[in-house]
């Protein structure tokens, strides 16, 4: 055992293995009896790929690039069924590039289904019917909110991909977001989620049901559950057509059949909607439910509905991701763990076995490299609790000196309503491998903890979560557990507002990275954003109308005179959610004061990075940031250039 200051332990954890397993398997889905899903390609510049379960090899070369835009943040991107009188799959597939509709045959090419222009997400493959019912956007004007969404069905004949008009309209346009629509067993009826501004999808949503006509389009419109006070976040139907839905209506996502609670508890058994077609449930045709549900992390289990008893799959994956399906007795979700990396795992809900069906977890080097993640429970200003995921320095072959304290990393997730999930990342392994101590906090506003817990951030974005990461931080320095005079916060989106507003606000930190943030509240939400969040303020900040002044107050573009300590930004240039011209101006405000700081762009990315070559610099930079601010010894990634 070698002793070495903290900070410079030599890891095989570099940035380039960091950046190769960023991402996870997503969208799962039954072709017939075979699991198909996506997956990330980093190295293929970021796109990402349908895979088939049964060979477990991607279908669609480069660059086919399976991936919705509906929303910015997009939604389930494919599906697939086999043709009752046999015959290989037929799928349809939204490709990322263009946003259209495509019909792909496997040992064929992709045709387009829909002309160019519009979006679409949550396609549904109704064979019987030659159709694809689906969610579509579409632009009405220049604007970033000059958008309409309809439910659609779109003619598989590809009639549809030179003529706009072939395209039918199920509903007329009567909310601004709609989620795909679910046909009942019995194809009588569709049932689906809508909700308007300025309401977010977790403040409040509407459980719609319409009857399906001769015309093939949806009449009789009916509300069946939800409000502006509560938030159905997935809807489906039962085998014998019961409408199955999650409600927050008593302060947790529980689950409803036909309005009566089935497994009344104080955890949440859904999350909020950022993508359409995230499912945290899927009823399986014997009666049972496949559920993800939990507090803080969320396990896959199996729900009787009919005792209210739940049943847990063993197994080492802490965390299960809002995707689920369902074919006779299996059930087929991606599930992680913090020693175990995204993996597509089937369970056989008749023998209670799961196993692994794609993307195996191997260990790219020894999990002695891996830190061991505490649970942790903090307290806050007022007594509030704050949930945290403490990750201690660790190597199998150093340690530091007597008496020395660790430099640590604050890592605030995006959202904000949103939370971090306790799985293994090879990005904190970057860092905790080399002697740097990370804590990512699930501050007040973060989802998996109840609707109060999630609304302690109503109109005290900023504070809130300022203060509660800050108690973290000032926690474990005060225990003994940090180096109070090396610690640093981080984040990127509204991870990155976290971030910055730490750094103007507070002393705490000796530095900070910012990634693709919001920093000046105007100008975002006033047409610099696109249309899901153009009204999230209100409920974060407040009405602008009416309290103009927290819009300045806790901006860091406009406190920037506070600002002292030396801090990394990164920006895609892409980036439509939060754009270059946030980081502009905090820079322009920031010009003529000695704050030591570095600035990097990156042309082809958008909100959140996901091209290898942008992951390494991204994180190199970091640890550089690190390494000439705690003074700390490392070798072997760029030098970064700070200006003042």
């Amino acid at each position: 055992m070698e002793t070495k200051a903290y900070g410079s332990w030599a890891s095989p954890v570099d940035a380039a293995l960091a950046a190769a397993h960023d991402g996870a398997p997503e969208w799962v889905g039954f072709v017939d009896d075979e699991p198909w899903w996506t997956e990330p390609r980093p190295a293929e510049g970021g796109r990402r790929t349908l895979v088939r379960g049964g060979t477990r090899e991607s279908v669609l070369p480069a660059p086919w690039n399976v991936r919705s835009r509906v929303m910015e943040y997009g939604g389930h991107p494919w599906d697939g069924a086999v043709p009752v009188g046999g015959g290989g799959p037929v799928l349809v597939f939204v490709h990322f590039d263009d946003q259209r509709l495509y019909r792909y045959e496997p040992g064929g090419e992709p045709r387009p289904l829909t002309p160019p222009g519009p979006r679409w997400a949550e396609p549904r493959l109704l064979l019987d019917r030659g159709e694809v019912w689906c969610v579509l956007e579409e632009s009405t004007g220049d604007g970033p909110s000059d958008v309409r969404r309809v439910p659609a069905a779109v003619p598989l004949d590809g009639s549809a991909a030179g003529d706009r008009a072939a395209v039918r309209e199920l509903t007329a346009e009567r909310h601004r977001f709609v989620t795909g629509p679910r046909l009942s067993p019995d194809g009588r009826r569709a049932a689906w989620l809508a909700w308007d501004h300025p309401r977010m999808p977790w403040d409040g949503t509407e459980l719609l049901v319409g009857e399906v006509g001769d015309d093939g389009l949806l009449h009789t419109v009916r509300t069946v559950a939800g409000g502006p006070r509560e938030a159905v976040a997935q809807v489906e139907w039962t085998a014998d057509g019961r409408l199955l839905y999650a409600s927050d209506r008593d302060g947790w996502w529980n689950l409803y059949r036909d309005g009566v609670p089935l497994c009344p508890r104080a955890e949440e058994f859904a999350g909020p909607l950022w993508r359409l077609g995230s499912r945290w449930f899927a009823p399986l045709d014997d009666g049972l439910i496949a559920v993800v549900h939990g507090r803080g992390p969320a396990a896959l289990g199996v729900l009787d509905p009919e005792t209210g008893e739940v049943a847990d799959t063993a197994g080492p994956w802490a965390e299960f991701a809002a995707t689920l399906a369902v074919h006779g007795t299996r059930v087929v979700g991606v599930g992680a763990g913090p020693r175990t990396g995204p993996e597509v795992v089937e369970l056989d809900t008749a023998s209670g076995r799961a196993r692994v069906v794609g993307t195996p977890h191997q260990y790219p080097v020894d999990p002695a490299y891996y830190s061991e993640p505490q649970v942790r429970t903090f307290t806050g200003p007022g007594g509030r609790e704050v949930h945290a995921y403490v990750h201690p320095p660790r190597h199998p072959g150093h340690t530091a000196p007597e008496g020395e304290l660790p430099p640590y990393v604050i890592w605030a997730h995006g959202g904000p309503t949103s939370r971090v999930p306790l799985v293994l990342d090879l990005a904190i392994a970057y860092f905790t491998s080399r002697g740097i101590g990370v804590a990512e906090v699930n501050y007040g506003g973060s989802t998996g903890y109840g609707r109060e817990y999630r609304e302690r951030l109503r109109e005290q974005w900023g504070v809130v979560d300022v203060e509660d990461c800050a108690a973290v931080a000032l926690a474990l320095a005060a225990e003994g557990s940090a180096d109070r005079a090396r610690l640093a916060i981080r984040g990127g989106s509204a991870g990155g507002w976290t971030a910055a507003a730490s750094l103007t606000g507070t002393d705490v930190y000796a530095c900070g990275t910012i990634a693709y943030p919001v920093l000046d509240l105007a100008g975002w939400g006033a047409g610099e954003t696109h249309d899901f969040e153009s009204r999230y303020l209100e409920s974060l900040i407040g009405p602008q109308a009416e309290v103009p002044e927290r819009y300045a107050e806790r901006s860091p573009s406009e406190q920037v005179d506070r600002l002292t300590a030396p801090f990394l930004l990164l920006q895609g240039l892409d980036d439509v959610i939060c754009p270059p011209a946030q980081c502009e101006r905090f820079l322009a405000r920031l010009d003529g004061r000695p704050v030591p700081h570095a600035y990097l762009t990156f042309a082809g990315e958008g909100h959140g990075f996901r091209r290898a070559e942008t992951l390494v610099r991204a994180l190199e930079a970091e640890l550089a940031l690190y390494a000439q601010v705690f003074g700390l010894d490392v070798s072997g990634i760029p030098a970064l250039e700070l200006v003042k």
